[in-house]
């Protein structure tokens, strides 16, 4: 005798036969639920079944959701109930291909429920009801953005939670990313030939696709003694030796402490000063008349500072001179110079102590304003320390404590930090940076200044002097690898399942703050239209962003490309070049203290299309020479053993190691056309070095 069913009929039974299977297999528990989930896959016709082509992935059980998400949509109707149908079952996040975890959650009494990853099903059957579950979505997951798709949940009126993590940066290869290798070939072999020549050091730390797909390490930690003779018995920098971050500390500390405070709702970029530091910020102000700028009075100069928002300052319009020097008691508040013998009536003392620090406070509470706020761009290291006071004011701890609590820890960074010799590393763990302390070498001097070499203390005076090494302008320290995980947050605003920034904030911070002014947003500097390429390269997007230290450091961020390169050196640990110029110092000169020639060289490799670059390369090389050697042309007689010179010698022995890599005959004619750049007289010595050095074949 036959049975015949209807197929409404028939799918009526099959929901309900197979929910109570899906409940079966759920309570049963992870290790035996696969099984009969694969045997109910048979039928097609059925609601939550999982074909056997559904991917089964690992599922673990975790007793905690405690955590920062990047998104905790709850299904179905995650944004309400609309009649855009689609959207209510689909969620979008950024990842990353071969990382991904999901934390899924189906309420209590749920019998089953479909999920897919970029359209791929994945078996469900072992996240039981009640229950929360890590689920490994590394093999469906792509760079960029990511679609989760949860429905069918029965019986109706159930719920299922899924909490998205934030990508993490981990191994991996340039092959893995499409970066080719002769690129960074080129860029080692400028950079050592620099070295070579007498660049001090550098560090590098490339991070793509949420993989950290290359670091290396050039020169030594400490490369010259203070009289400028070559240090022999320096130990070479590593991958993890520490930098003096110089103003990358701006984006690293303020920015990021308050785009994670604005997140949180505990800060207001519109917020006033005066209203976060108390009335002294504005009752306290002195008059004074910068040469060169109008005095509109000590009334007015009240009025502008009491209007200043927390958005003036991280624009770098809020009025303040760039460097007041508190620190130093020859220094003319007017002149904003050194003057032997002047008084500097913001002087707020010099032993870097904590005491100092709260009269450096009181120093900018009585510091004028320069222009009107909104003039002019100004770039302010006041800006930044006044930002260090604030987000202390409104987290109620130190600067420091609150990034190492907050950023630092959470993400496993152990080589990021203020004041490294007070916190566990010893000098030769960190690049070194002026030989004379802060007398460059001999030609400036105030009470207090440091004379001998800076190693792990950090450079800016304002930041040593008078901030107890702890601002939001200067005193970070960090490695080229730490940083890079520290700055690739702004690719995704998030670091594992710790959520830092809201993608709107991230956006707000990162926008062009006026149309004339795309090469800023607040606080980071833009790429624009190609406003920053001396540092960000002719070949990122617009919306690239990073920053400068004026030690020698680049971080470069473009999300296009979901890319960060940071470069670190410490070309100030050289001698100066001429006494008429006291910033001026002999690492100023090579290639490698350009910083913008990584970005431009790395880009190259990046986006050659599956050509063969090596000729390009060997072209450009020798036009970087025939550069050089002009602004040697242009500095007159210039001998062999100025640091421009070396640097053009370094060009030329980068172009022989690349010729030797390559075994072009195209690239050895463009080495031997070079050559001809040389100076029969002045370039002996280094033109029969350089014949030497290219193998025959």
């Amino acid at each position: 005798m036959s049975t015949k069913f209807s197929r409404k009929t028939f799918l009526k039974g099959s929901v309900a036969g197979l929910g109570m299977m899906a409940l079966n297999v759920c309570t049963a528990g992870a290790a035996s639920a696969a099984e009969p989930a694969a045997a109910a896959a048979e039928d097609t016709n059925s609601l939550n079944l999982v074909p056997k082509k559904a991917a089964s992935v690992k599922v673990t059980s975790r007793g905690s959701v405690s955590g920062g998400w990047q998104g905790e949509p709850v299904f179905p109707n995650w944004k309400g109930l609309d009649d855009t149908l689609a959207m209510n079952h689909m969620y979008t996040f950024v990842g990353y291909a071969g990382q991904g975890t999901l934390c899924v959650e189906p309420e209590a009494g749920v019998t089953g429920f479909n999920l897919f990853v970029n359209n791929r099903q994945i078996n469900t059957a072992a996240m039981a009801a009640g229950g929360v579950w890590n689920v490994d979505i590394s093999g469906q997951t792509i760079n960029g953005r990511n679609t989760i798709q949860v429905g069918g949940i029965r019986p109706r009126g159930k719920k299922v939670t899924v909490r998205v993590g934030y990508p993490t940066v981990q191994e991996g290869s340039l092959q893995d990313v499409g970066i080719d290798r002769d690129a960074l070939e080129l860029l080692e072999q400028i950079i050592q030939a620099d070295v070579n020549n007498g660049f001090p050091s550098a560090q590098m730390a490339i991070v793509k696709n949420g993989k950290l797909v290359y670091q290396n390490a050039w020169g030594k930690v400490n490369s010259y003694n203070p009289d400028g003779t070559p240090k022999t018995d320096s130990p070479a920098v590593t991958n993890d030796t520490l930098y003096d971050l110089a103003s990358n500390t701006k984006m690293y500390t303020a920015n990021y402490a308050l785009q994670y405070l604005v997140t949180q709702g505990k800060a207001n970029l519109d917020s006033r000063l005066v209203d976060l530091l108390g009335s002294a910020f504005v009752e306290d102000t002195i008059d004074i008349t910068y040469n060169g700028y109008e005095n509109p009075g000590l009334k007015v100069n009240k009025q502008w500072k009491a209007e200043l928002t927390l958005r003036d300052i991280l624009r770098h319009q809020a009025g303040f001179p760039a460097d007041p020097q508190y620190y130093n008691d020859s220094y003319d508040q007017s002149s904003q110079s050194i003057v032997p013998g002047a008084v500097n009536v913001l002087y707020s003392g010099s032993d870097g102590s904590t005491e100092t620090r709260t009269e450096t406070l009181h120093s900018i509470f009585k510091t004028p304003l320069m222009y009107e706020p909104g003039t002019k761009t100004v770039y302010s290291d006041v800006d930044y320390m006044l930002l260090a006071f604030v987000i202390e004011k409104i987290t109620g701890k130190g600067l420091d404590v609150f990034l190492k609590e907050t950023f630092w820890d959470p993400m496993g960074l152990t080589r990021t930090t203020y004041n490294p010799l007070q916190n566990g590393f010893a000098p030769n763990d960190c690049a070194a940076t002026e030989l004379n302390g802060d007398t460059r070498d001999g030609y400036v001097s105030f009470t207090g200044a440091r004379t001998v070499t800076t190693q792990g203390q950090v450079h800016d005076g304002k930041a040593y002097f008078c901030m107890a090494g702890i601002s939001g302008h200067a005193g970070l320290f960090s490695t080229a690898t730490e940083l890079a995980k520290l700055a690739s947050v702004m690719l995704t605003g998030g670091y594992g399942e710790n959520r830092y920034f809201s993608r709107n904030v991230m956006d707000a911070f990162t926008a062009p703050k006026k149309e004339d002014a795309a090469n800023w947003g607040l606080g980071w500097w833009r790429e624009g239209d190609n406003q920053r390429c001396w540092y960000f390269g002719t070949q990122s997007s617009p919306n690239t962003i990073g920053h400068q230290g004026w030690t020698g450091t680049l971080t470069m961020i473009d999300p296009s490309e979901n890319l960060v390169v940071v470069y670190l050196t410490n070309k100030i640990n050289s001698r100066i070049t001429d006494p008429a110029n006291v910033n001026g110092f002999n690492g100023n000169w090579y290639t490698a203290s350009t910083l913008g020639f990584v970005a431009q060289l790395l880009y190259q490799g990046l986006q050659n299309h599956g050509t063969d670059p090596n000729n390009a390369y060997s072209a450009l090389l020798e036009d970087m020479a025939e550069s050089k050697f002009a602004l040697v042309a242009e500095g007159g007689s210039v001998p062999a053993t100025h640091p421009l010179v070396r640097s053009g010698y370094a060009v030329l022995e980068a172009m022989a190691a690349h010729a030797n890599a390559t075994h072009s005959y195209l690239d050895r004619n463009y080495f031997n056309d070079a050559l001809t750049l040389l100076d029969d007289t002045r370039d002996a010595e280094e033109l029969a070095k350089l014949k030497k050095m290219l193998n025959k074949f």
